[in-house]
């Protein structure tokens, strides 16, 4: 079994003018959202084995932020360049590359690769607002069958829920 929890960076400031999109940091709402979003995930027991990061400033704070929350450690975050700008189907192929006896992986990512991802999985999910979390179980051995395999559980949450 392999538990997937696609997490959308949470509400990112667009007030600093000049900086470059990468380098964008959370603003406000962003900062309550993320930490809220993994004292949701602790109190239902979600303990990833490891958590996935585009390396882009918000991105990488909303992971943190959680990490912290469900008490994985903000240290523990892995960034991948890849998960910058990617496509749903390359942020797949970062994760089908992750050790098979990891059973628990969050990545967090952005739009639209998370929403199209998310909505490859479940046709009830057509959207991922700032910080929503959607959790897929699936019953694989291997990271890299998810894309092909369909889960026997699903789970959203948004920070408005």
């Amino acid at each position: 079994m392999k538990t997937l929890l696609l997490v959308r960076h949470a509400k990112s400031d667009w007030g600093h003018h000049g900086l470059d999109d990468h380098e964008r940091p959370l603003n406000g709402r962003g900062q309550r959202d993320a930490p809220e979003m993994g004292r949701r995930l602790a109190e239902r027991g979600v303990a990833p084995d490891v958590i996935l990061s585009s390396t882009a400033v918000r991105a990488r704070t909303t992971a943190e932020l959680i990490a912290e929350a469900i008490g994985f450690g903000a240290a523990r975050v892995i960034t991948d360049e890849r998960l910058y700008a990617a496509s749903a189907d390359e942020v797949l192929r970062v994760v089908g590359e992750l050790d098979g006896d990891l059973s628990v992986a969050m990545v967090v990512g952005h739009n639209p690769e998370m929403a199209s991802l998310a909505h490859r999985f479940s046709e009830e999910i057509h959207e991922m607002p700032t910080c929503a979390v959607a959790e897929y179980t699936f019953a694989v051995d291997a990271w890299y069958e998810l894309e092909d395999a369909l889960p026997t559980s699903v789970w959203v949450d948004t920070p408005r829920s």
